[in-house]
């Protein structure tokens, strides 16, 4: 008996993960989500009393994915290349994961007391840009605090982008993107910055035979991408995702969490 109510349970959540994502948090119904989780009102709401209940509990288990999610990042050598991986992993999550795409949406109608998503990815990306300083693999004259600024605004962007389908035509852009967000990050060999391949595409994929571009700012490792994977709902989502984009912003430039 335990075991099939933890069933319901479990398919209402995903159920009300797929309606919030879909519809914001006014836009959700209970009704709906029942008939989502071919269920009852009854059955429903022995679990969660109300629609509020019901949107908390998908907005804790999406922050928690999000949170296990980036926890299990596997380290790089090189910061940069480290922050091309955490940003794709952000895209993708807001993409593939229900209750994250869920979470996200319902930021557009938050309780007062709700911490913002960010705080969960924001700590990872201000870390890696202090370590690629103190190994003096930022360009000279580029502020930690100011790189985090743009890269946050790059990641929130990615993961918002919707109604683009993955293709190659997609990744061609996303690489030329990266490619030039690298090229005003990355110190050069005669600025500190180190030798070698720093945050390249990999072996035999450099971009032509001169210039900086090709050794210094190609891609991470390709099975990291996923940028622009969303095929969502726009809604109100373009308009809370810049919202929550500015306020980001604020606190990386505050050095806040």
């Amino acid at each position: 008996m335990q075991e099939r109510a933890a069933r319901t349970r479990q398919t209402v959540l995903e159920a009300a993960a797929d309606e919030f994502a879909e519809r914001g948090y006014e836009g959700a119904s209970l009704q709906r989500v029942a008939w989502r989780a071919t269920t009852s009102i009854g059955a429903l709401t022995f679990h969660f009393r109300n629609k509020t209940a019901l949107a908390d509990e998908v907005r804790t288990t999406g922050r928690a994915r999000f949170g296990r999610c980036l926890a299990e990042l596997a380290p790089a050598a090189d910061p940069l290349r480290e922050l091309r991986t955490l940003i794709a992993t952000l895209a993708r999550l807001a993409h593939e994961d229900r209750f994250v795409r869920a979470a996200r949406r319902l930021e557009a109608d938050p309780p007062e007391d709700v911490p913002p998503l960010a705080e969960t990815w924001l700590p990872v990306l201000r870390d890696l840009l202090d370590r690629a300083h103190g190994a003096h693999r930022l360009r000279p004259g580029v502020a930690p605090e100011d790189a985090v600024a743009m890269l946050a605004h790059l990641a929130e962007g990615a993961m918002a982008a919707q109604g683009t389908p993955r293709d190659a035509a997609w990744d061609a852009v996303w690489d030329s993107v990266w490619d030039v967000v690298l090229h005003g990050l990355a110190a050069d060999r005669g600025e500190g910055g180190g030798g070698g391949d720093h945050s390249g595409r990999g072996e035999g994929s450099e971009r032509g035979d001169g210039g900086d571009q090709g050794e210094h700012v190609g891609q991470g490792v390709r099975g990291d991408r996923g940028v622009g994977d969303g095929r969502g709902e726009h809604g109100d989502r373009g308009a809370a995702s810049g919202d929550a984009s500015a306020d980001m912003t604020g606190a990386a430039r505050r050095g806040g969490g």
